[in-house]
């Protein structure tokens, strides 16, 4: 929920418009900052359990769970059971793109930047809004479906098991070494603590509709409106 007191955009530590050109990559979170939603709430509504679910996704996001990785597998346990087609009911009915999220991927794309989405949700979700967003690099976690059904676990990928906030931020490292070019060169952009490692590495960082721990220490924070006003700071 946006808060309609603090100011529509914040820019702290330059004087805008930065240079477009300047930069090579950008990467973003998912879970309330492409998307309206938090996947991992919406999938625990399926089981009964979404306010207890959310409650832990909730202070995870603000910093008072300082264990990412505890705090999802918490989360995972409470969705043991819960039936895969509860994943399909998400994507299909809840799941939407925060305004401006399509036209600042367009724009940055055509500007040559390469995309990255690095989410601590799921495979699920993030093939998806990866494929509408023209997403170039994606890391996120991969739920394990046995008979039909969450185990309330993961399956391990090659780079590991959960994309937590230092996985975010090697993501970011390993992206712009791919393309060759500096962390500098980059753009991050979220909304909680998980993304602080990430954003900290960028020469842009963005705090969207974001946590006051993550608000404060973004070079811009975009408090209400859409994601294209980040397209303000840039020319």
């Amino acid at each position: 929920m946006q808060d309609l007191t603090l100011p529509a955009l914040v820019i702290q530590g330059f004087t805008p418009p930065l240079s477009l050109a300047d930069f090579r990559l950008a990467a973003f979170d998912m879970d309330s900052t492409l998307i309206t939603i938090e996947c991992i709430d919406e999938i625990a509504d399926a089981a009964g359990r979404k306010a207890e679910v959310a409650a832990i996704t909730e202070a995870a996001m603000r910093g008072e769970i300082t264990d990412f990785k505890d705090s999802l597998r918490r989360r995972l346990a409470l969705l043991q059971g819960v039936p895969a087609t509860a994943l399909d009911g998400v994507l299909n009915d809840r799941l939407r793109f925060n305004p401006g999220a399509r036209e600042l991927c367009v724009a940055l794309k055509a500007a040559g930047l390469k995309l990255v989405l690095v989410s601590g949700g799921f495979t699920f979700f993030t093939r998806y809004v990866a494929a509408q967003l023209g997403m170039d690099y994606v890391r996120s976690n991969e739920l394990e479906i046995v008979d039909g059904a969450l185990t309330g676990r993961l399956i391990a990928q090659p780079w590991g098991e959960i994309c937590d906030g230092a996985e975010k931020r090697r993501m970011l490292l390993e992206c712009c070494e791919a393309i060759g070019c500096t962390s500098k060169q980059a753009i991050a952009v979220g909304d909680g603590a998980n993304d602080l490692l990430m954003m900290g590495e960028a020469g842009l960082s963005v705090a969207f509709h974001a946590k006051p721990k993550v608000r404060e220490q973004a070079m811009v924070a975009i408090n209400s409106g859409g994601l294209e006003q980040l397209l303000t700071v840039l020319r």
